[in-house]
Order: C-alpha cells, then structure tokens, then sequence
C-alpha cells in the first residue's frame, strides 16, 4: 500500500512539473516586422521613373554593363581581396558562432575531474629513537594511495523563454552581419567603379590638355612671328604667352588626380599603391553608360537594399532582447547532479559509485531595481532600433531619387555640351585662319580657343557624370550582392 502511495507521489510531480514547463512562456513581446505604412514608403518615386524592377541578375553584376573589361576585372579583384570585405567576413562568422554559442545554451552541460596521488603520515614514537635514530615503540612514516572520479552535470529550463530570445537575437544579428557584408561589398563595387572613371576623366582631360598646349603654342608662334613684322603689338605675344601658362598649369593638377585614383584603386583591390595600377596607366576612353535602367517601385528597393535589411534585422534582436532582461525578473529552474567514485586503490575505483540529482529554483527578490531599469533600458535600445530602421528606407528612397535626378542631369547636359563643341571647334577653326590673315585681333581669337577648351572639359565632364549617375543608381538600388556565394538569409 505504501509503494502505491509513492507511486502517486511521484505521478503527481511529474504531472505537476510537465504543466508548469507547458504553461510557461517566452518573456518580452513577439517580433513583427513594421509595415511600409508605418515607415512612410510611398507607392511610387517622386521623380516617375516607375516600372518593372531590374532583375536579379542584371543587379547582381551591373557594372558589366558598361562593357570594360578592365573594369570587370578590377571589381573581382576588389571582392576577393579588399580588406574591409575580410573585415565583414569575420565579422559574419563571429555572429554565426555566438548563435552556436546562443544554440549550445539549451543543452545539459557536462564537466568531469579526475584526481590521484599519494599522500604521506607520519605516527607518533613518543620521542624515543634507536641508536640509529629511528623511532621505537610502533612509531613510523606510512604512504597510502588515493584516487577518485567525478562528473558534474548542470542544465538550465528556460521556462520564460530567456534562452529562447536570446537564440532569437543571436539568429537576428546572425543575418544582419550577412547583409552588412553585403552592404560593405557593394559600396566597394560603387567606390571602385567611381574611381575607375574619375581616372578615365582625368587621362581624357589631360589629353584634351596636351592638345590645346600644341595648339596653343602655334598660336604663341604666330603671335610672335607678327609681332616681329610689326603687325601687332606686343600685347598678342603676352596674352599668347599667357594662355599657354594657365594650360601648362592645368596639367599637374590632371596627374595629381589620375594618381590618387589610380592609388585608391590599387587599395580597394588589396593591394599596395604603385605597380598594381601600371597597367592603368595607359590612357584608355570613359567608359559608356548603360541605359534603359528599371528603377521599380520603393518596395523594391527596400527588399534590394542589404543596409535596410540589415537595419530590419538588428531592430528584431533588439525586440528579442527584452525577453532576455524581462526573464530575470521571473524564476529560474535549473537541474544539477553529479556522479563520482573514490578508493585508495586504483584497481578498485569504480566499485563504489556515489552521486545525487538535485533541481533548484532561484527568484530575484531585490537588487534595487537593477534588473526592472534593464528591461526599460532594452526597451528603448528597441524605439532607437525603430528609428534607425526608418532612418534606412528613407535614406534608401533619398539615393534613388538622388540618383535618378543626376542621371537625367548628366544625360541632359552631354546632349547641350555634344552640340557646344561642335560649334565651338567650328568656331575656333574659323578665328584661328581669320587671325592668321588679319582679320581679327588676337583678343578674338583667345576667346574662342577658351570656349573649345570649356566645351571638350564640359563634355568629357558630362559623359563620366552620367557613368557615376548610373553607379549611383545601381547602388541606391543595392545592385552588387545577388550572387555572393553564402547570402545572408
């Protein structure tokens, strides 16, 4: 009768036990992600450039649409090496072990001890010693053995769901470190692409500079020559002279900025500045930019977009942190227990075994309100994780629209600066013949050289402004990242 009665006993523990684990819950609010009302995405862009979103594929290697190799090359180069993209690599897998840390949680942990020695006694004699010196009497120094073995076991219930939310952080930053890498990754592809043409810009206009020294110093000659025959006065041969100048001057500041390009390509690449970009060094054309770019609808560049996302999943593990500081106000239940055997003789350790479970529950009665001011704390690193994820869509929708605008600027002023130069080389042919004939002063003839010299700068100017407009855009539009070989997700 008695055995029965037990038998109940324990039923209803186990009963009781499985309830209170059923019943409890995870602390802190269920993450939900914010909808497009709330972040004010508006259904269309402002600038009316709506239509069908650019392919994945298109996005993933947008630069290859320019059609140069060298810079395809260079991008390569730019993912495999740079080293802000290591920097985000180990950073991803640093998030990906503090998961497996966060997982690894939920587990019993286990540790095990192993001791074994000799230990040393020495028994009294009663001071009497023998003629060698030994004591009499029973007296003597002994040596025993001694050896033992343990195992320690420890695991803690998450009955409020503290270990729960804590994996759910741990899975949240887990993907933002993804999208970060991936954030890191394009704005390289955009950096290296716009240093890429700036370089290209400055090869053009320093070609265009060298051309207009050697034109500007026939027209030195001829001045020159005129003055020497009395047909001018020396302020031809001054102003001649002095045009010539300002252009020579113009060519430093060219290479100065070739070089920094060239140097800052050589870096992003992974590389020291100098024989990594000789190859560069060979002037080559702008390169040509792509059109007929789908921009989509806001929502797409949102979920395009590796910063936003990344900002949406840093505002989830802020929600799941709550629960983490919100459980150590509740109860904490953890089982521990150990196993263990010790004996003198090591080839009798494991004939006695000894061990004990036992279950404890601990509950914060007071700390002054320390862990209360935790859970206030986290709730608002939460509001500001809200409001660094609005802050991204609207960046977001800035950089498209942003780059939408300078696109149409780029392609409106090329199209005003093609039509100026072929008047202004026109023009400039005209005063330069009229000059030599006579015709005109030489005052005439300076200007129109100018207004060639503003017109081809202006052009070569408009025609790399449109290639970093179209950069632009395809990373406002978060291009670069489709085709990583590990995507966050």
């Amino acid at each position: 009768m008695r055995e029965s009665k037990e038998k109940v006993r324990y039923r209803k523990l186990l009963i009781g036990g499985t309830a209170l684990l059923l019943a409890g819950c995870a602390a802190g609010p269920d993450y939900r992600a914010p909808q497009a009302g709330t972040l004010g995405v508006p259904d269309a862009y402002y600038s009316g450039a709506n239509g069908p979103a650019p392919s994945e594929a298109e996005l993933a290697q947008w630069w290859t649409r320019l059609g140069d190799p060298a810079l395809s090359a260079l991008v390569d180069a730019a993912v495999a090496n740079n080293l802000d993209i290591v920097q985000a690599q180990a950073r991803l897998r640093q998030a990906r072990e503090s998961l497996a840390q966060a997982n690894a949680s939920f587990l019993p942990q286990l540790s095990g001890t192993a001791t074994g020695g000799r230990n040393y006694s020495n028994q009294d004699a009663g001071g009497r010693l023998d003629a060698n010196g030994n004591p009499i009497g029973g007296g003597g120094s002994n040596w025993s053995s001694s050896y033992n073995a343990r195992v320690n076991a420890s695991w803690q219930i998450d009955l409020f769901g503290e270990l729960a939310r804590g994996r759910e952080a741990a899975r949240a930053d887990l993907a933002a470190s993804g999208y970060d890498l991936a954030n890191v990754r394009i704005t390289i592809i955009s950096e290296l692409v716009t240093n890429y043409v700036q370089a290209r810009l400055a090869q053009e206009q320093l070609r265009i500079a060298r051309e207009t020294q050697k034109v500007q110093q026939d027209n030195y000659q001829i001045a020159n020559w005129r003055l020497q025959a009395g047909l001018v006065s020396s302020l031809d041969e001054q102003q001649a002279r002095a045009q010539l100048a300002q252009t020579n001057a113009t060519v430093p500041q060219l290479e100065a900025s070739l070089r920094g390009s060239l140097n800052r390509i050589a870096v992003l690449t992974g590389q020291a500045p100098g024989e990594a970009t000789r190859t560069l060094e060979t002037p080559a054309a702008i390169p040509v930019a792509a059109t007929g770019i789908a921009a989509g609808i806001p929502a797409d560049t949102l979920r395009q977009r590796p910063d936003v996302r990344s900002a949406e999943r840093a505002l989830a593990a802020a929600t799941a942190r709550i629960g983490v500081a919100q459980a150590q106000l509740y109860p904490a239940l953890g089982i521990s227990g150990n196993i263990g055997t010790t004996s003198n003789a090591f080839g009798e350790l494991f004939k006695l075994i000894t061990g004990g479970i036992f279950g404890n529950i601990q509950q914060l009665i007071f700390d002054g309100g320390r862990a209360a001011s935790q859970v206030r704390s986290q709730r608002a690193a939460t509001d500001a994780a809200f409001a660094a994820y609005k802050q991204s869509v609207l960046t977001a929708l800035e950089d498209v629209e942003n780059a939408m605008a300078q696109l149409t600027s780029a392609r409106a002023r090329k199209t005003e600066f093609t039509t100026a130069l072929e008047a202004s080389n026109n023009a400039a042919i005209l005063a330069r013949s009229q000059y030599q004939a006579g015709l005109i002063d030489f005052q005439t003839l300076l200007t129109s050289e100018s207004t060639l010299l503003n017109a081809r700068n202006s052009l070569a100017s408009a025609q790399s402004d449109e290639v970093l407009a179209v950069a632009q855009l395809y990373n406002a539009l978060g291009g670069g990242w489709q085709n990583m070989d590990t995507q966050p997700r």
